[in-house]
Order: C-alpha cells, then structure tokens, then sequence
C-alpha cells in the first residue's frame, strides 16, 4: 500500500473471475440467476460488480466511516480540514469589517474538504457505471466547484471589477492542471520507477483539442491587440466580446463532438487501454474488499457537498474586492493561482494518486480530461452566461497571460510526446508554475473597470499576439 492508498474505481467487465454465480445461488429473481461480486454481495442490476456496496438506502454510520476513510490516505487527511466549515459560515455573519481577512482565509480553506467530497462521491458513482462513461463523470464532477465559482464571479460582476479574475481563472486553471498536477505526476509516480509508460491515444488526443482550444483564446486577444488604437475603444470592445462569443459556440461544438468520440465512435480504444491501467494496480484486491457507498449515499453526499461549496464560493467572492484593495493581492495572482488550486485540489489529489499507483493512463486522462473541459465548455460557458447576463465577457485575455498558456503547452507536449515520464518532467513543470506563479504576484492590476486585456499597451501587445502565435504554430508539430 503506498502514500496514496487509493480505492481504485477498478470497473472489469462481468467476465471477469472477481464476478460470479456461486453453486448455492440456485433461486431465481425475476427469471434471471443472481450475480455475486469479489465480496460476496448480491449484484443490483444496473449496478457494475465493482460498484456494488451491498447495502441499500442510508446507513449514517457507515455513510460516515466510508467518507471520512475517503479515497486515499493523502484526501483522508483533507477531512482534517472539515472544522473550517462551519467555522467559516459562523464568521461570515458575524458583523465587524475587522473579519474580511479572516472570513477569505476561512472560506478558501473550506472549499478543499467540500470539493474532496465531492470527488469521492463522484468516484463512488462512477465506479457503478461503465469505465470511459465514469472517466468523464469524475472529470465533469470535479469541474463543478469551477463552474460554481466562476458563475458566482461572473453574477456578482460590476462594472467588469470581476472580469480579469474570471478571465485569469480560466487559463489559470488550465495551468494548474498542465504544469502543476501533471507535474507532480510524472514526479510522484517517478519516485520509486526508473520511468513510466502511457498510451499515445490519450495525449494525442487530448493535445490536438487543446491547441483548439488555445486558437479560439488566441484569435479574440489578437483581434484585440492589432486593432486597439485604429478603432473607438468601445467599437473595439463591442466587436472582441461579439468574436469571443462564436468562438464560445465553436468551441463547445468541438466538446460535444470530442465527448461523441470518447463515448460512442472509439469508447473501445479507451475502455482497452483504462482496463490495462487497471491490472498495473498492485493493491486492486485490497480496495475492491474496501466498503462502498450505496446509490442513494453517493447522490446524498453529492448535495451536500455542492451546497457547502457554493457557500464558500460565495461568502469568498464576496471577500475578493477587501483583499485586492486593502491587502493589495493582484487581480491576476487570485484568478491565476489562488482560484484555481483550491478549486483543483480533491481532483489533482486523486491524479497524482493513480499515477502513484502506476495508473498514468488513468492519471493523464483526469489531468487532460480537465483540462479540456475548462478550455473547451467551462470558459465557453461563462462566456455564454455573460452574454445573457449583459456583461462583456470575453476572451480577450491580457497578452502575458497568453503567452504563459502557450508556453506551457509546448512544454508540456514536448513532455508527452515520447509516452513516457520521469520525476525530472514532472520537477521541471513544477518549476514552471513556480514561475509563472512569482510573476503574477508583482503583476499590476488593471484601471478599475478595465479587463486585463484593456490594460496592456499597443506596441507590446501586438508584438506579443505575433510571438506567442508564431511560437504556437512553429511547435505545433512536436504534439
């Protein structure tokens, strides 16, 4: 048992010798011969055998020993952190400006347990259902604390004071994925291995769809940059946010087509390489005797979970505009690097945990999985929402926060590109959020009112649109 310990949502097909009709089993429900998984619990139909918890309904005690023994022994220790909860709704109404700072600290930490939970109910119900299918559940569940987030952001908004955090929180959480969680994987999985080994169908995949993705955010900024100084200033505006909300349209087509292909055309190639990751897992048989939850425990936990979060997620924003104006905390550096690591902590937990396990394919398709789901339907999305809702949101990001995403993705894809890791390309993208990270904390904030995008000088902006392009399209190849 490592670190990590991970209860592994192993889903084998009913062929597999773990499933079986033991010789006594000989009354019949319903016409068919009853069905009994590794831990000798009777088989619920819909249920996968690996899912299958025995019970029915809520029991509150085991409910309460399963959660709290979580997923691993790295997220039992997030529970740790659950006191804050309550502690910081308690402060939050309590009346006193003296607490801004206390009330942020609070609910920032909060978030991490409730996101956990929700991670491992996500888990627990995935492992219920077929691989590929649970694969994007997990995935979708763990961006849910984002879309909370960012949808909180975007409604609370006024006079665009919200804008370049939003903005700085899409790509920032793009980059905490690639550089910071996919880094700790290749490193933590390359303590105790000389390398490790991953399917190219994955990364391949998963690198074409994010230079898409990196396209549709270029063309808006670059639009922008080229043209500021030829055009009005709210003409300009009018026609960046009009472009960004296609390219939101083309991008969500390109998820929907991406999800029909993971799904449905080619769910055979992954099923094939997921259930190969599955048989590297040294400590399978020990988390398969592991207790579950039931169905109803794991929606149960879900609730409860996404309406702790969004407390937190709404008592933090609120807290945003004391911190950057009274503790002077850059617009940039909060949407960039605070936002997105709690947001991505329970789902980065779970990542760098396969990949402790040997699991990589496993690992990289939660890491890209993400990754892709931010790029290509969270940020379109808000984008979406923010048409609706009558603000500008768009994707014309600042120009610096441009060439940081293209940079890291070349980085990465140079990484993937040989289907093999080591704790040296894990250490190096630490390096690199490292960096990125220390340059965001002396950026400057925007002119109140202003997005990120408004505030980058002409002559540097476009000289910058033209590097990071024609960086992008000079490595192109390498993916």
């Amino acid at each position: 048992m490592g670190i990590f310990n991970r209860r592994k949502a192993g889903r084998e097909e009913a062929v597999d010798p773990e499933v079986s009709t033991p010789p006594h089993a000989n009354a019949i429900k319903g016409g068919e011969i009853p069905r009994y998984n590794h831990n000798g619990h009777e088989v619920t139909r819909g249920i996968h055998p690996d899912g299958e918890s025995g019970r029915k309904g809520i029991d509150p005690f085991h409910f309460l020993r399963i959660v709290w023994r979580s997923t691993s022994t790295a997220s039992k220790f997030v529970n740790i952190l659950w006191p804050f909860v309550p502690a910081a709704i308690a402060l939050h109404f309590i009346k006193g400006g003296e607490f801004h700072l206390w009330i942020f600290i609070l609910n920032y930490v909060a978030i991490v347990p409730s996101a956990n939970l929700i991670g491992f109910a996500g888990q627990e119900l995935a492992r219920k259902i077929p691989k590929v299918i649970g694969v994007i559940l997990e995935v979708t569940l763990g961006s849910v604390v984002e879309i909370i987030l960012l949808m909180i952001l975007l409604t609370k908004d006024h006079d665009n004071n919200f804008i370049p955090v939003i903005q700085a929180a899409i790509l920032g959480s793009i980059l905490a994925n690639l550089l910071l969680c996919l880094g700790l994987c290749f490193f933590v999985g390359g303590m105790n291995r000389h390398e490790q080994e991953f399917d190219g169908a994955i990364s391949e995949v998963g690198s074409g769809l994010l230079l898409v993705a990196i396209m549709g955010f270029v063309i808006p900024s670059a639009f922008y940059a080229s043209l500021r100084g030829t055009l009005e200033e709210a003409v300009l505006e009018s026609k960046s946010v009009n472009i960004s909300r296609v390219t939101a349209i083309m991008l969500l087509v390109a998820f929907a087509i991406y999800l029909f292909f993971q799904v449905r055309s080619h769910h055979s190639i992954y099923d094939d390489i997921l259930e190969e990751d599955e048989a590297k897992d040294e400590d399978r048989h020990i988390d398969l005797k592991k207790p579950k939850l039931t169905f109803t425990e794991c929606i149960v936990a879900l609730i409860i979970a996404l309406a702790l979060v969004s407390l937190s997620a709404v008592f933090l924003v609120e807290e945003i505009p004391f911190i950057v104006e009274e503790h002077g905390v850059p617009d940039l550096f909060l949407g960039l690097i605070l936002v997105p690591v709690v947001e991505k902590a329970a789902e980065h937990l779970t990542a760098v945990d396969e990949a402790w396990d040997n699991q990589m394919n496993f690992a990289l398709a939660h890491v890209l999985g993400a990754t892709i789901q931010t790029a290509l339907l969270n940020a379109p999305i808000v984008v979406l929402a923010g048409w609706g809702l009558h603000k500008n949101m768009g994707l014309n990001f600042e120009i610096f926060q441009i060439i940081a995403l293209v940079l890291a993705i070349l980085v990465v894809g140079n990484f993937l590109r040989d289907g093999k890791s080591n704790y040296l390309e894990g250490a190096l993208c630490v390096i690199a959020y490292i960096i990125i990270a220390v340059a965001t904390a002396f950026y400057p904030n925007p002119a109140h009112g202003a997005s990120n995008a408004e505030a980058a000088p002409l002559a540097e902006s476009s000289v910058s649109v033209e590097m990071a392009t024609a960086t992008a399209s000079a490595h192109a190849g390498r993916f």
